[in-house]
């Protein structure tokens, strides 16, 4: 596990006995919302800057010298709200734009995770988003990311495949497809999952919905990102429900009528704490909506989102959990150890 952790999660840490942190170390747990390109430990980032050689206008759009402020911005990563999140993520996206690259970032990212005496998580769903490069189709992008995933056993991982709120119809339908074909191959993609910049796209088009509903009737498990600011409208988050939902990335800002919803449908919530503080979509832990879930016995996932920029890990946001005041939640013991089990029943496996 990288030893570049800082911020919210080394500060809970800190305050925990060395007999905790065994506790939290040992426990069965699964990581649900992990971004293949936003989790890519930070010396492999560097080695594809050295590396880097702009060959193609269409998917190289970087100089060298602009892939190098790039990666200085992510070693200084000082985010101001969520709309910051995203601009760096396109340096990664031409780092990883052939097959050996993309190939030797998931294989980090999976050690990460998965690697060690004590891993991060018994089980991880790794998710990513489809691209097309110089020698990559969409379907070459997943394939060459599942070459990977697959290596480890069934019942430690799994991909789950996104779309984009940008990608425009025709896009989406080509990400269904490639998921589809490849799960009725037998490969191990379990879910379709939606994301990028929260305020993108037209979530109410018939062709979102009928992506949604082709992937679950092809046993494609569905994760949407919701509510991730106080700018997505009610009843988008209303029409995102309308299509069946298995978890909820974030869900921060549902109101009354969206959370009866979940509540009643038993949508699992993908909750990433360091996250939402560090992207300011939540002021501090104590306001966090994980307290509403929690108190509803509603069941919730804990999760890293991306371990590259957060400078996080899964040990860490549940040391959140468990930290005391104002370092974390304060939960007992045995309330983290079922939050724990929890994400284990979460998973789309």
């Amino acid at each position: 596990m990288s030893a570049d952790i800082r911020g919210h999660v080394a500060e809970a840490l800190a305050t925990l006995s060395p007999s905790q942190i065994d506790f939290l170390r040992r426990l069965p747990k699964a990581e649900l919302h992990a971004h293949l390109n936003g989790s890519i430990p930070l010396p492999i980032i560097r080695e594809f800057a050295k590396e880097y050689k702009p060959i193609s206008p269409q998917f190289h759009k970087y100089s060298v010298e602009q892939i190098q402020d790039g990666v200085k911005q992510l070693e200084d990563f000082n985010l101001e709200n969520i709309y910051g999140f995203f601009g760096p993520f396109a340096i990664i996206y031409a780092l990883t734009s052939t097959k050996e690259n993309l190939q030797k970032a998931t294989r980090a990212v999976l050690a990460e995770f998965l690697d060690g005496e004590t891993p991060q998580c018994s089980y991880l769903e790794l998710r990513s988003t489809p691209r097309e490069a110089v020698e990559m189709t969409r379907l070459d992008y997943v394939q060459t990311v599942l070459d990977e995933v697959e290596k480890y056993p069934k019942d430690r991982t799994a991909l789950i495949v996104s779309l984009d709120r940008k990608m425009k119809p025709e896009v989406m339908q080509e990400v269904i497809d490639i998921a589809k074909k490849l799960r009725s191959e037998g490969r191990r993609v379990v879910g379709v999952d939606l994301c990028g910049d929260p305020l993108a796209g037209d979530m109410y088009s018939q062709s979102v919905a009928k992506c949604f509903e082709e992937a679950r009737n092809a046993g494609l498990k569905v994760t949407l990102h919701i509510a991730e600011t106080m700018d997505n409208p009610a009843q988008e988050n209303i029409q995102l429900l309308s299509y069946k939902p298995n978890r909820l990335g974030h869900a921060t800002f549902l109101n009354d009528e969206a959370n009866a919803i979940v509540l009643q449908e038993k949508i699992a919530i993908e909750i990433c704490l360091s996250s939402n503080l560090l992207c300011k979509t939540v002021s501090t832990l104590d306001a966090h909506h994980i307290r509403y879930y929690l108190k509803n016995d509603h069941p919730v996932a804990i999760c890293t989102d991306d371990i590259l920029p957060f400078r996080n890990s899964l040990l860490g946001e549940y040391a959140l959990l468990l930290a005391k005041a104002p370092y974390g939640l304060g939960l007992s013991e045995d309330e983290v150890a079922r939050i724990a089990q929890m994400s284990m029943e979460s998973r789309f496996v």
